[in-house]
């Protein structure tokens, strides 16, 4: 690569590096990480364990961040004293491992400018997300299992711990519904941006005459939140146990352990039975309840907001967000953002990043 031609790449570099700076402020990081010392440094800080895995995680976060702040910003100045200083012999000499550092800054740059994008309120939680088959029978069901099993695999791509909640099976093969609770670093953030229906084209399996079948499934995903924002009182609960249903195997514990509460005033009803007891499975569909009140709270608050602009905003859940095409040619197609790739096999084992960094770039291009 010569000089002209990688003059572009250090453009975006410097660009890139000038609008993560401005969306961070060092000083304040700094003097978090000092405020957060000084809390873990007092004499019974240890005695509440919740307090100290929530202070802990955030310093350590912090300190992360402003690592990679101060590492990126070096050698982005390093890389341009070096381009100013080098002759162009020496450069000829050079560009091979030029290119190839400047490329790696620049992928790096890219993924932390997609993270300082998440600034909403929940987005440094962790998620709970819930796959739902459409109409269809057994080709949707078939499709909800497809969908479930590509947020399995992008967990273990980014390094998340998941946890398998509910899966309701399919009358032949598939699921109805699946949920799984995501553990990690801004995992709500990152799988808000998986909201609403996804489409898949392809020729059926399941069709002995071969023909081309179109699905539907829908994606929700809530954030965890600490009990305290929400109040919900005893009487306004309606709690039921049963056995697991479905056929069965690693998914459900076949005990008559599983829960399902509904809450009376909103008709809201979630339910858990994969854990091995009535208490656990009973405490973490409390947890999805907690999450479902607390997003329905933040929607009434964001009408109210829209009505006061005189404008509806949108609701993605019935809309449909992206095609997965299998036939008669391979393509995914974000219909948000406009991103799209003919890889699908790679998109159905859990490479998605690109279509959530598309989707949070255009929102927050959106905001400003």
């Amino acid at each position: 690569m010569t000089r002209e031609e990688l003059q572009p790449l250090i453009d975006e570099i410097n660009e890139k590096m000038k609008q993560i700076m401005a969306r961070y402020d060092l000083q304040k990081i700094e003097t978090e990480i000092e405020s957060l010392q000084n809390e873990m440094a007092e004499p019974n800080f240890y005695n509440d364990a919740k307090r100290a895995s929530t202070v802990g995680k955030r310093l350590k976060k912090n300190e992360d961040l402003l690592s990679d702040l101060k590492r990126f910003d070096k050698q982005v100045k390093d890389l341009n004293d070096l381009l100013d200083t080098v002759t162009d012999s020496e450069y000829i000499e050079m560009q091979a491992d030029i290119s190839q550092e400047a490329d790696a800054i620049l992928q790096e740059l890219r993924e932390l400018w997609v993270s300082a994008l998440l600034s909403g309120k929940y987005d440094a939680c962790n998620a709970i997300l819930t796959v739902h088959s459409g109409a269809g029978g057994t080709e949707a069901t078939d499709w909800a299992d497809m969908l479930f099993r590509m947020y399995k695999r992008y967990c273990e791509r980014h390094d998340f711990t998941f946890n398998i909640i509910d899966v309701q099976e399919g009358d032949t093969t598939g699921v109805k519904s699946a949920t799984i609770e995501v553990d990690g670093d801004n995992a709500y953030g990152y799988l808000k941006c998986e909201k609403g229906v996804h489409r898949l084209v392809r020729i059926s399996p399941f069709d002995s005459n071969a023909r081309r079948h179109t699905s539907f499934a829908s994606v929700e995903v809530i954030p965890v939140i600490e009990s305290e924002e929400v109040e919900i009182k005893d009487e306004d609960l309606k709690i039921d146990t049963y056995r697991a249903s479905g056929a069965g195997g690693q998914h459900v514990n076949k005990t008559d352990s599983a829960v399902r509460i509904k809450h009376i005033p909103t008709g809201i009803v979630v339910q858990c039975q994969n854990e091995r007891s009535q208490i656990q499975n009973k405490a973490t569909a409390m947890k999805i309840l907690l999450a479902k009140l607390a997003e329905l709270k933040e929607q009434e608050e964001q009408k109210k907001m829209a009505d006061i602009q005189g404008q509806l905003k949108k609701i993605e859940w019935g809309s449909q967000i992206r095609s997965y095409v299998f036939h008669p040619y391979t393509m995914v197609k974000d219909h948000r953002t406009g991103y799209e790739t003919a890889d699908i096999n790679s998109v159905m084992d859990g490479d998605i990043q690109e279509f959530i960094n598309a989707y949070l770039i255009k929102a927050n291009t959106k905001a400003n």
